[in-house]
């Protein structure tokens, strides 16, 4: 009897882990059209303008700041410049560190939510995204060990009708870099 408890705890215990961890985690993020505290996903024919950001070994994002104005739909073009495999994710940073440690524990862990990618070295995706509330929009690379040696960086959303929100000329991250002015 005593073996047969121990396998039932034993089996209990890992389908609980199993469903943690392929949740959305946090509970927090936006899905379809719902707003959060980062925003909401993007729609493609509402794109407002494109951000360039890179990813790489080095553990690094370039740029690891950008600016935006509330209510801009941005695509972000991401690239893995690097040979292991990297993810952009937007986020709080309280969701992104409570993400961060789930990942520690399940490192093989699949993401299909809209404020995330994942890409395999060399390989180029995007997020589009909706940034609806001014504040600081976090974004971070949660693979093991990644967020822990600096790769992160944050999205800084001006209040709408602010002067501000540009992000410097010539940088990547003002989607002019590709061609001559």
């Amino acid at each position: 009897m005593k073996i047969k408890h121990t396998f039932v705890a034993t089996l209990v215990a890992i389908a609980t882990s199993a469903a943690f961890a392929s949740g959305n985690h946090a509970g927090t993020h936006a899905h379809g059209d719902e707003d959060s505290a980062i925003g909401k996903p993007g729609k493609a024919q509402q794109v407002t303008r494109t951000v360039n950001v890179d990813m790489t070994d080095n553990m690094r994002f370039t740029p690891a700041s950008i600016d935006v104005k509330q209510g801009e739909t941005i695509r972000f073009k991401v690239k893995n410049s690097g040979q292991v495999k990297h993810e952009f994710v937007l986020g709080t940073e309280q969701e992104l560190k409570e993400h961060y440690q789930v990942m520690l524990k399940n490192p093989e862990m699949e993401h299909e939510d809209p404020q995330m990618i994942t890409l395999a070295g060399g390989k180029t995706g995007e997020v589009i995204w909706q940034f609806t509330k001014a504040g600081k929009v976090d974004f971070a690379c949660l693979q093991p060990g990644h967020y822990d040696a600096g790769m992160k960086g944050a999205v800084t959303v001006a209040k709408s009708g602010s002067k501000a929100a540009s992000t410097k000329p010539g940088s990547k991250a003002d989607g002019h870099a590709d061609h001559a002015h």
